[in-house]
């Protein structure tokens, strides 16, 4: 790991942003997903870069954790966004690339993408329980039926209200 004062000695280099792939706040999901560490890890890193004066970003991905882990995965995640405070946080959409575990975990069955009103859920779940003043917030689907864009904590209720929406709308298109 990264020490304090290299941090301090980077940041007076010039860095003045760390990118970090989260990807889950949930044990199970790291490990499910074979990320090689544990979440304290990941936010005691991005708090130590908070602390030194570097600007944070982070990324999480929406689906990692299937129908199954839906819950947690969205929990875990927001908590550990508002432990680090970071400037940025990202949520990224789950891609299945061929020659993945992944990829042959959901061509065998054992692994389900979410639907799309499970991903609203999700996304209704993580969104809810930030608390993570003053970061930027950014979705961009690549599927795009869901654009989230805000700062918190203000922009949190319209970003509720623009999930209750795409709810809706999907609801509609059943009908």
């Amino acid at each position: 790991a990264v020490t304090e004062e290299e941090l301090r000695t980077l940041r007076a280099k010039g860095l003045t942003m760390v990118y970090m792939g989260l990807e889950s706040g949930c044990d199970e999901v790291l490990k499910l997903m074979r990320k090689g560490h544990g979440a304290a890890e990941i936010i005691e890193m991005g708090q130590k870069v908070r602390r030194n004066g570097i600007a944070l970003s982070v990324t999480a991905i929406t689906g990692l954790g299937g129908p199954e882990l839906l819950e947690k995965h969205a929990v875990e995640t927001a908590r550990a966004f508002n432990a680090m405070n970071p400037e940025y946080i990202g949520m990224l959409t789950l891609m299945v690339e061929p020659g993945t575990p992944l990829y042959d975990w959901v061509r065998e069955g054992s692994f389900q993408l979410l639907t799309q009103p499970q991903v609203l859920e999700e996304t209704r779940l993580l969104v809810e329980r930030l608390d993570s003043p003053g970061s930027v917030f950014r979705m961009n689907h690549a599927s795009n039926y869901l654009v989230l864009k805000g700062t918190l904590n203000q922009d949190q209720a319209a970003m509720l209200r623009t999930i209750d929406a795409a709810e809706h709308e999907l609801r509609d298109r059943k009908s």
